[in-house]
């Protein structure tokens, strides 16, 4: 019988082998490692899984070591493009029960990546239904699984498109009135569900569709940024419309007038949302779609990528008992997913928590969760009243749009709530002043606000081919960069580049860009005496904060975005 302590003696001595392999490579530290290898002896996990679920590894470059190690060949999807037309070799069905993907062909061999090359049993059938000779290459699960996505959903689109313009109408008159029926075709039906899947798995946050005298312009909104995808010609554009009317639940014969609906959805085991507004133009009905993802997880505090310092004087706000915090930026900049962190930072069952909000954009657990609805005479003011009568710790406003709106907040603010919500100004110093036109006391406003956070959204460089470069003359003039960049030669600046990962945008995500500003008693000596914004900012940055601007620099020195990214979105 085995000894159990020499079989934990042999699986440790297993477990070193892939890891001298990756310190080797120096993708995990021998810390990591050690730590890995703790938690391999209590839950006899995998390495490999432990080292990706703690964030000390990445998943594509543990498949690339593992198939170096069994002597298999290896493709990164993300940086190559699979070519369509072998693509189709199988069909969709099969590449998902296979967790295989053809994507190319050279010396007369097919060449499929497959998360498991060892399986014999696929590798016969793909023998069999393409009867070809087969070079098999490892993949990561997830790469695979993204790569069928983008090749099926972008080809049966074009597919579904063709078949509508082979069986449109010629006339825009006769495209108008045939539009209803023609939008419960198949062809219609399945180019906007693959329109829908495509924005989706681009990650895409809006849809656009706008006619034009000749045909109606598709653009996905990925990063802040839209991005023309396809174009849909004029003869199928009336009945791509009423299909997306119908889903909506709103008329579809009313095309004078703006409309607003919502489509829920399930895609790929996830509940999306989205918010549909159609827009009268003289070329037809434009389309605007917000993709909300429902299940989406909130981030954390730590999540924003506020510095150490914003971050204490905005956590030191929001921990008092009442008072006003308020989030300001333009719209897209983030200002939902901030309140929202700090809402979930202070969600506990001691605290009684209601929100008004238009739309909800994230469900909350042990939040009431309040939809403005004009139709019925719940507006911002009204639900605000209401919400005061029912003994709340917390409130949230989604957005502070009238006089009286902000009256209210500023008055539940000084009777023992703590508020938070958001307005529209360029920075944190023009807030108190904006409150102040819209004709709230002075007194009110310094007695009232603890704490206002400006942001922005820049883009964040993709990590897969940012490129490290040195600022021009022109670029350094332009971003008045500080002392503490041209000082310091350890900064290094990045430029995108652009790779099938990041869509050839060379940018992949976003991060936000902040400046926070405590309202102290000299800020409200200023406040009160009706000072410039200008005179408020120089004020809070003698004070020691660090204003969008300066912390956009630091970020793009830090290689997490570009200067010209920054520029952009904040200079």
């Amino acid at each position: 019988m085995a000894n159990p302590k020499n079989s934990r003696l042999a699986k440790r001595a297993r477990g070193p082998r892939l890891g001298e392999m990756l310190i080797a490579r120096g993708v995990v530290t021998e810390a990591q490692l050690e730590e890995a290898l703790q938690e391999q002896l209590a839950t006899a996990e995998r390495l490999g899984t432990i080292l990706v679920n703690r964030g000390y590894l990445k998943e594509v470059d543990l498949v690339r070591i593992l198939a170096e190690h069994f002597g298999l060949d290896f493709v990164d999807l993300e940086e190559h493009t699979p070519d369509p037309s072998v693509v189709r070799v199988v069909k969709e069905s099969f590449a998902r029960y296979h967790q295989l993907l053809p994507f190319g062909r050279e010396k007369g061999q097919l060449h499929v990546a497959m998360v498991n090359p060892t399986n014999v049993f696929s590798l016969d059938d793909v023998r069999s239904v393409t009867g070809e000779s087969i070079r098999v290459f490892m993949a990561e699960p997830n790469q695979l699984l993204r790569a069928i996505d983008r090749m099926w959903g972008a080809t049966e689109a074009d597919e579904a498109m063709l078949r509508i313009e082979q069986d449109a109408a010629e006339e825009e008159e006769a495209d108008a009135k045939a539009a209803p029926a023609a939008a419960e075709d198949a062809p219609v039906i399945q180019f906007v569900n693959q329109l829908i899947m495509r924005a989706v798995t681009e990650r895409a946050s809006d849809i656009h569709l706008d006619p034009t005298e000749r045909e109606m312009r598709v653009r996905f909104r990925i990063d802040g940024v839209l991005h023309e995808v396809m174009n849909v010609p004029r003869s199928a554009r009336a009945s791509v419309v009423s299909r997306l009317k119908i889903m909506a639940e709103i008329n579809i014969a009313e095309r004078r007038v703006p409309q607003d609906g919502r489509i829920a959805l399930n895609i790929n085991n996830r509940p999306i949302s989205l918010r549909l507004v159609t827009l009268p133009t003289p070329y037809g009905e434009a389309v605007v779609i917000r993709v909300l993802e429902e299940s989406g997880n909130v981030l954390s505090l730590t999540e924003l990528g506020m510095t150490a310092a914003a971050l204490k004087v905005f956590e030191a706000s929001f921990r008092r008992p009442w008072g006003a915090i308020i989030v300001t930026g333009p719209t897209g900049s983030g200002k939902s997913t901030t309140m929202y962190a700090t809402l979930a930072e202070l969600n506990h069952p001691s605290r009684n928590i209601i929100t008004v909000e238009d739309p909800i954009e994230y469900r909350m657990g042990g939040v009431k969760q309040m939809q403005v609805n004009r139709k019925a005479g719940l507006s911002f003011p009204s639900a605000l009243r209401s919400i005061l009568r029912a003994d709340p710790d917390v409130v949230m406003v989604g957005e502070m749009r009238d006089a009286e709106t902000a009256q209210i907040a500023c008055e539940a603010a000084l009777t023992g709530h703590l508020v938070i919500t958001s307005l529209h100004t360029n920075d944190a110093a023009s807030t108190p002043i904006r409150l102040l036109d819209m004709g709230i006391e002075p007194f009110m406003v310094t007695s009232a606000l603890n704490c206002i956070v400006a942001q922005r959204l820049a883009r964040r460089l993709c990590e897969r081919c940012k490129a490290p470069y040195d600022p021009t003359a022109d670029e350094a003039v332009r971003a008045v960069l500080p002392e503490w960049v041209l000082d310091d030669r350890g900064h290094t600046f990045f430029k995108p580049v652009g790779c099938v990962s990041c869509s050839r945008t060379g940018y992949r995500g976003r991060l936000a860009i902040h400046e926070v500003l405590e309202i102290t008693p000299e800020i409200d000596h200023l406040i009160v005496s009706s000072a410039v914004p200008r005179d408020i900012q120089k004020l809070a940055i003698d004070q020691g904060m660090i204003t969008m601007r300066e912390d956009g620099l630091r970020k793009a020195a830090s290689g997490e975005t570009s200067l010209e990214e920054i520029l952009r979105a904040v200079c």
